[in-house]
């Protein structure tokens, strides 16, 4: 199946990072923290910078031991290589996750490119660029986006192996190397995505003798030399408390019963799939009979084995969230473009001709959520009509549909360059047109804003009782944001330190406040009233910041 000359060449890679870039960067540096696992990363970073401990992970005074360390070194780097430690400038901690889509775009393009020819690379490397999901990802500073670029490389390395048994070094080293950093990034999940596609061809093929070529007598001790030391130094540090949580109760637990209401039935992420993954939805979707015809062949038997037995087993886990299957996409983008690019279809039987057709209804349908979301969810949140929200809308959906009726009437390389134009034009819109818009649901800035312009001291102590998000911790400051246990204890705090401390208290707790503030003796001056909608959870805010008078 391979292709001859099918490396991509510097033009060819030029234009896979330019147009890569240009989709994924909108929005990095203007939409706030997100609310609530970013910020904790970030605040964890920032506390591991300003203490220089980079071995134990702590939130305020919390130990944070969900996933080792790896990304909050990543994300010290590139705060400490921008020279933004003081600033608290989130974009900074986003790096290492733009980066990791970058690579895992990178890597997906190589792995088509070699299968199917220059053009099937760049496309499935845009395939996975543009997808819904991994824009939401790559514009977030958590694990996923680096996990899937580990995963990614470890499973290029070993298709390499699988599909050419005697090669260079390089791709054992690759594999074990990337096996090693996906530990430290989210623990053994790596292993799951990995060992079910690896246990998925051994069960297909019934060879075993390929594995030789993993080179294990040097590949684990490679392996081992990256994970040891810090799982070690952390298991002494914690006394064993990092495992208890991390695989016991974060890991484990995910398994058995749903966590943090993230909970779903099995087909969760089928029915999330054609929003999740769109606009390749569509291409993935369409490819599905293809890859059935041509399963014999050891690649496409490869990229079979590493989606579906990883899609099933997150389909039986309980805790579910949409993202979780991201690290499929790759494989499904390569699948997607051999339909394209890749000559030998047989035709399709009645039924599933009038399923895609079926397919192909709902997929529009899709087309046009995803074309309202950045006109309508500005115009829901803030009651803003943007023109130039609406006309890019339009311009979304008429390319999703254009893509669409390619593909029926057999043009589907011309699809595929629509399917992208609307791809890229939808996240451009949503993530960098739409989201740093949404004032009404960004109150953490205006929170800081509001501290800042009343603030009589440098730093200047915050209570905050009732919005106690994350981001509000990283934006003003893990040492000078107190959470108290309360509205009664928020009155106590203040009343501790009346010159340098302020007040956030929500109209629903305000009477509980002001009576314990007038028990203690205080005379309180409200500041400035702040109203939005806390996303976390839905509630409505109407937030007033009190200064107590000396």
């Amino acid at each position: 199946m391979r292709a001859a000359g099918t490396r991509l060449g510097w033009k060819g890679w030029l234009v896979l990072v330019l147009v890569s870039c240009v989709v994924l960067l909108p929005g990095i540096s203007s939409i706030p923290p997100v609310d609530r696992d970013e910020p904790r990363y970030a605040v964890a970073t920032s506390q591991m910078l300003e203490s220089g401990d980079f071995i134990d992970i702590r939130f305020q005074e919390e130990q944070r031991y969900l996933q080792p360390a790896g990304i909050y070194w990543l994300q010290s780097i590139a705060v400490t290589v921008t020279g933004t430690a003081d600033d608290r400038a989130i974009w900074a901690h986003r790096i290492p996750s733009f980066l990791g889509i970058l690579a895992a775009v990178a890597m997906t393009a190589a792995i088509a490119g070699g299968l199917f020819g220059r053009t099937a690379g760049i496309g499935a490397g845009l395939l996975v660029a543009t997808a819904v999901a991994v824009g939401f990802e790559a514009r977030i500073a958590k694990t996923d986006a680096v996990l899937l670029a580990t995963i990614t490389a470890a499973h290029l390395a070993l298709m390499r192996i699988y599909l050419e048994p005697k090669g260079h070094w390089w791709r054992p080293a690759l594999f074990w190397a990337a096996l090693g950093a996906g530990m430290m990034i989210k623990g053994p999940i790596i292993l799951l995505f990995v060992g079910l596609a690896l246990a998925a061809l051994l069960v297909w093929d019934r060879k075993v003798a390929w594995l030789a070529e993993l080179k294990p007598l040097w590949g684990v001790p490679l392996f081992l030399a990256i994970v040891l030391p810090w799982y070690v130094a952390i298991g002494v540090v914690s006394e064993g408390g990092f495992y208890a949580e991390a695989v016991g109760d974060s890991l484990m637990g995910k398994v058995g019963e749903s966590q943090q209401s993230h909970a779903g039935p099995p087909g969760y992420y089928l029915s999330l799939f054609t929003l999740t993954f769109w606009p390749g939805s569509l291409f993935a979707v369409f490819a599905g009979w293809w890859a059935w015809t041509h399963r014999r062949e050891a690649a496409v038997r490869y990229l079979i084995c590493w989606i579906v037995p990883a899609w099933i087993a997150y389909e039986l886990i309980a805790t579910k969230l949409p993202h979780y299957v991201m690290p499929t996409y790759p494989a499904l983008a390569c699948l997607a473009v051999a339909a394209i690019f890749a000559p030998g279809e047989g035709k399709a039987p009645l039924w599933l001709r009038v399923l895609a057709g079926v397919y192909a209804a709902i997929w529009l349908a899709a087309s046009g959520l995803v074309a309202a979301l950045g006109p309508a969810g500005l115009h829901w949140a803030e009651g803003i009509v943007a023109p130039l929200l609406v006309v890019a809308g339009v311009l979304i959906f008429l390319a999703a549909a254009v893509a669409l009726a390619l593909y029926l009437t057999g043009r589907r390389p011309a699809a595929l360059v629509s399917g992208l134009i609307a791809g890229g034009l939808a996240v451009i819109t949503v993530y960098g047109g739409t989201l740093p818009r949404l004032e009404t649901l960004w109150l953490t800035p205006r929170i800081v804003a509001a501290v800042d312009a009343h603030g009589t001291c440098e730093p200047t102590q915050l209570i905050a009782s009732a919005f106690r998000e994350p981001s509000l911790v990283y934006r003003h400051g893990p040492y000078d944001t107190v959470l108290p246990d309360g509205p009664a204890d928020a009155a106590a705090r203040l009343a501790g330190d009346t010159a340098c401390s302020l007040a956030l208290i929500d109209a629903s707790e305000a009477e509980a406040f002001l009576a314990q503030a007038e028990a203690l003796g205080l005379t309180l001056e409200s500041l400035e009233t702040i109203e939005g909608q806390n996303y976390s959870n839905g509630d409505e805010m109407r937030l007033t910041l009190y200064r107590a008078q000396p």
